[in-house]
C-alpha cells in the first residue's frame, strides 16, 4: 500500500492506496479504510526507458566541445572569457596600450558583472567580440601584442 499524507484546510490527512481492481480502488484515510468505485478502470502506467544519446565524439573518440576558435592571425596573448557570458563593454581599441592591470572588458555572468583585466603589458592588436556577443567559456575575448 502507498501512503501520502495530504493538508487540506490545515487539517493531515494520511492516505493509503491499495490495490485497484475491476474498477475498484482499496483506500484508507487515517485509519479508515473505504472501498471507492473508479470512473474507468485504471490502466497500468506506462514506464518508457529512454536511453540518453551519446555525446558525439571525433574520429579518434574524443568529446566534441564547442569553444570558438581564436581569429588570432600572428602572435599576441589571448585574453579569454574566464566564464560563459554577455559583453557588456569594450573599454579598449586596437592599437591601444594596455597595463596588465587596466580593465578592458566587462562580462555579465549570472546576473552579475565580471571585469576583465589586460593581464599582460602590450599593445591591443585585435578585438575579437563586440558589444552584446555572447561569448563561451575560453572563447578569445580579444589580443594583446
Amino acid at each position: 500500500m502507498k501512503e501520502y499524507k495530504y493538508k487540506i484546510n490545515g487539517t493531515v490527512y494520511k492516505v493509503g492506496v491499495g490495490d485497484i481492481e475491476n474498477g475498484f480502488a482499496e483506500v484508507e484515510v487515517n485509519g479508515t479504510p473505504y472501498k471507492v468505485e473508479l470512473d474507468k478502470p485504471a490502466a497500468a502506467p506506462v514506464i518508457k526507458s529512454v536511453k540518453p544519446a551519446a555525446a558525439p565524439r571525433t574520429a579518434t573518440g574524443e568529446k566534441v566541445i564547442a569553444k570558438p576558435a581564436p581569429k588570432t592571425n600572428g602572435s599576441g596573448t589571448p585574453v579569454k572569457a574566464p566564464l560563459p557570458g554577455t559583453v557588456l563593454e569594450v573599454n579598449v581599441t586596437v592599437g591601444q596600450s594596455v597595463k596588465a592591470a587596466d580593465q578592458v572588458m566587462v562580462l555579465e555572468a549570472m546576473k552579475m558583472e565580471n571585469s576583465i583585466r589586460a593581464g599582460v603589458d602590450g599593445v591591443v592588436k585585435s578585438i575579437e567580440v563586440n558589444k552584446g556577443d555572447t561569448v563561451l567559456e575560453g572563447g578569445t575575448l580579444l589580443v594583446i601584442g
